[in-house]
C-alpha cells in the first residue's frame, strides 16, 4: 500500500528497483532486484560495445591500402581537376601509405577515445609478446610475481601470443592467448591487428584495469589502437635498450605510453621522454636457485665434475644444430667435463647423445645454475643476465639473425666486465676460448633484481 494504492508484486519490485537506483543501492548482491538492475544497466552498455566494435571495423576498412587507393581514384574521376593532378598525387599517396605501413608516418585515422568513464578496478594487464626466446615473457612473469608479493589484492591478467601458458596457469594468473600472425594461414597484418585489437578491447571491457604494461620491441598497431581508446588507464612499455640501430618503431607509439621502462640496457643518447631505467630483470634471485648438491643430484652429475651449461637458443630463426655439434665436440675432449644442454620449450627436440650429456627442458633453467662451472650461450637477455648474476664464466656466440635484439652489443659487456668472451665466428678460436672459461672461477654479481623496482614505479601497493 503506497498513497492508498495497492501495488501488485511486479509493481512493488519495480518501485524498489527504482528507489535502489536513486539511492545508490548496492548492485553487487545476488538478489533478483540487483539482477534486474544489472539487466537495465547492461543493455546500454551492450549497445555501446556493439557501436564501438562497428566503429573499429569501419576504421580498419578505411585504413586498408585498397580502400584508400580506390577512394583516391574515385575522387579523381568525380572531380576533373584532381584527374589532371593524378600523375603527381598518386605516387605521393603510395609513398604516404608505404611510410604508414613501415611506421615512419602516423595513420590518418585516429582512434577515438571511449566515453566510458567507469571506475577502474585494482587490476593490471600484462602483455608480453613472443620473440625468438623467453625474454619478453620472463620479464613480465618476474614482474607479476613481485607485484603479487607487494600487493596480493592486485588482479594480474596476462594477454600473450606465447604458447607457454601452463607456466602462468600453474601460478594462478588468468591468461588470454592470441596465436601469432604467422601461426595462421595467409593472414594479413591488417586482419591480425584487427583480431588483436578486438581481443584486447574485450579484456579491457571485462576487467577494467587501471594499469597496462607491454613488453616487446615493436608495438603492434592493433595494441596501440586498443590502449588509445582507454583514456583513464595508465599505459607502460617495458622495452629493451639493446635494439638494433637499423630498426624503427611506429612514430606515434611512444606518445601513447605514460612511461617507458628500460631494464638494464640504456643508451644515454636517447631523446625519448618519460624513461625509467631499472636494474636487469631476472626471473629468480641467486638464493632461489637449487644448491650445488641439489642441482647436480637432480642431473645425476658427480659433485667433483666440471659442469658446462650449453644453450644456443630455440633454433627458430637460425640453425643451431651445427653450432651445438661443434661446441659439444670440443667439450667432450675434456674427460672431466659434463655437459648440461638446455633444450628450449619453443624449439624442437635435440637429437644428441653422450654418456656425459644431460638434457633439460625446464623453466626456468636458471634453477640449476648453482651447479654449473661455465657456460656457452647465444646471448639472449635472460641467458646473459642470469649468467652475469651467478658469475658463471661464459662464452657467448651471439645470434646475429635476430630481428630487433642486438645480442652482439649486449654480449660485449661480458668481455668488458671480465667474466666472459664473445665468439663472432664459431670456426675461429672455439677450442681456445672454451678452455679459458672452463679454467676460470665464478664471479657473482650482487645486484638488486630490477623486477623488485617495478611496483614502486607503478605506485603499487
Amino acid at each position: 500500500m503506497r498513497g492508498g494504492v495497492l501495488l501488485d508484486d511486479n509493481d512493488a519490485r519495480t518501485t524498489r528497483i527504482k528507489e535502489d537506483i536513486s539511492m545508490g543501492g548496492d548492485q553487487s548482491s545476488n538478489s533478483p532486484e540487483s539482477e534486474e538492475i544489472n539487466s537495465y544497466e547492461s543493455e546500454p552498455m551492450r549497445m555501446q560495445t556493439r557501436l564501438e566494435r562497428s566503429q573499429r571495423e569501419l576504421r580498419r576498412l578505411r585504413e586498408t591500402i585498397s580502400f584508400q587507393i580506390g577512394l583516391h581514384l574515385t575522387q579523381a574521376f568525380r572531380q576533373p581537376w584532381r584527374l589532371i593532378a593524378l600523375p603527381i598525387t598518386f605516387p605521393l599517396l603510395i609513398f604516404k601509405l608505404g611510410s604508414q605501413r613501415l611506421g615512419r608516418k602516423s595513420s590518418s585515422f585516429l582512434v577515438e577515445q571511449s566515453e566510458n568513464k567507469q571506475p577502474r578496478n585494482h587490476c593490471i594487464v600484462l602483455f608480453p609478446t613472443n620473440g625468438v626466446g623467453f625474454g619478453h615473457f620472463t620479464r613480465m612473469y618476474a614482474v607479476a610475481k613481485f607485484l603479487r608479493k607487494e600487493d596480493p589484492s592486485l588482479e594480474i591478467v596476462f594477454f600473450t601470443p606465447m604458447p607457454t601458458l601452463h607456466i602462468l596457469y600453474a601460478d594462478g594468473f588468468p591468461t588470454y592467448h592470441i596465436a601469432g600472425r604467422y601461426k595462421h594461414s595467409e593472414m594479413s597484418a591488417t586482419k591480425w591487428n584487427g583480431l588483436l585489437e578486438d581481443m584486447l578491447t574485450m579484456i579491457f571491457e571485462t576487467h577494467r584495469p587501471k594499469l597496462f604494461m607491454f613488453d616487446g620491441a615493436f608495438p603492434y598497431r592493433g595494441m596501440l589502437n586498443a590502449i588509445n581508446s582507454q583514456p583513464i588507464m595508465e599505459k607502460w612499455w617495458m622495452r629493451r635498450g639493446s635494439i638494433k640501430a637499423s630498426k624503427s618503431i611506429p612514430v606515434d607509439s611512444i606518445s601513447l605510453f605514460d612511461g617507458i621502462i628500460i631494464p638494464g640496457e640504456y643508451d644515454s643518447s636517447s631523446s625519448e621522454k618519460n624513461i625509467h631505467c631499472i636494474n636487469p630483470i631476472k626471473v629468480i634471485d641467486v638464493e632461489d636457485a637449487w644448491s650445488r648438491e641439489t642441482s647436480r643430484g637432480r642431473l645425476s652429475v658427480p659433485i667433483e665434475a666440471k659442469v658446462v651449461y650449453v644453450q644456443l637458443g630455440a633454433g627458430r630463426i637460425n640453425d643451431i644444430h651445427s653450432a651445438i655439434s661443434k661446441v659439444l665436440s670440443v667439450l667432450f675432449e675434456m674427460p672431466e667435463v659434463y655437459v648440461v644442454l638446455g633444450e628450449s620449450m619453443l624449439g624442437g627436440r635435440l637429437e644428441v647423445q653422450h654418456s656425459r650429456l644431460r638434457i633439460i627442458r625446464d623453466y626456468p633453467n636458471s634453477l640449476y645454475a648453482r651447479g654449473f662451472d661455465a657456460s656457452v650461450q647465444a646471448g639472449g637477455y635472460n641467458s646473459y643476465y642470469e649468467m652475469r648474476m651467478f658469475g658463471i664464466p661464459t662464452l657467448f656466440i651471439p645470434n646475429m639473425e635476430t630481428g630487433m635484439d642486438d645480442q652482439l652489443q649486449r654480449c660485449e659487456g661480458a668481455e668488458k666486465e671480465g667474466w666472459g668472451f664473445v665468439l663472432r665466428d664459431i670456426d675461429k678460436d672455439l677450442k681456445k676460448k672454451i678452455q679459458k672459461i672452463v679454467s676460470m672461477k665464478l664471479k657473482p654479481n650482487d645486484e638488486v633484481n630490477g623486477a623488485s623496482q617495478v611496483p614502486n614505479l607503478l605506485g603499487i601497493p
